[in-house]
């Protein structure tokens, strides 16, 4: 029998003639994945990213597994309805200080109490508020000679109070607080 390469392919060979020679392989330094080794590390040093990543992670699987109401939101009964808050409509009110050097207390921005002091013939009265927390939004320059009839002030109110303290101004003098 002759091991020699035979010209037809369906003659067969002789196992292990079909591979190439051995050699050998040269050494090289390991190789490394940068960072894999100190990714705990980091993690630790950025606590804020991974409490961000893992507040997503679990908010993204409650949403998956919560139930799949479509007529509300998760969390709120659906019997009791919910109540609409309506915008209180903000107004503008100028109110006469009966104290015009108060008035130059006050700058745009300040909070003010509104209060209202009726007298009476025995020379004491009553005193009550008539608005809290009022935005003052201008202090017109006062004219000369009106101290003595007070201080415009131009105040930001709820049209509820704009309409006490028109009230109000009408029959008693009227002084501010600072809040």
């Amino acid at each position: 029998m002759s091991f020699a390469p035979s010209p037809s392919p369906l003659v067969p060979r002789p196992p292990g003639t079909d591979a190439p020679a051995t050699c050998e392989v040269p050494h090289f330094a390991p190789v490394r994945v940068r960072g894999g080794r100190y990714q705990l590390a980091r993690l630790v040093r950025h606590r804020r990213r991974a409490l961000a990543a893992g507040l997503a992670v679990t908010a993204a699987a409650l949403l998956a597994v919560g139930p799949d109401d479509a007529d509300g939101a998760r969390g709120h009964p659906s019997a009791a309805p919910v109540r609409e808050h309506r915008a209180v409509e903000m107004v503008t009110a100028p109110v006469r200080i009966a104290d015009g050097a108060t008035v130059l207390l006050l700058r745009p921005g300040d909070r003010v109490d509104v209060i209202a002091a009726e007298s009476t013939a025995t020379g004491g009265g009553d005193a009550r508020v008539i608005a809290r927390g009022a935005r003052v939004k201008k202090v017109p320059t006062p004219l000369e000679g009106a101290a003595e009839s007070g201080a415009l002030v131009v105040l930001s109110v709820p049209r509820s109070t704009a309409a006490r303290l028109v009230g109000a101004s009408a029959t008693a003098r009227l002084g501010v607080t600072l809040c």
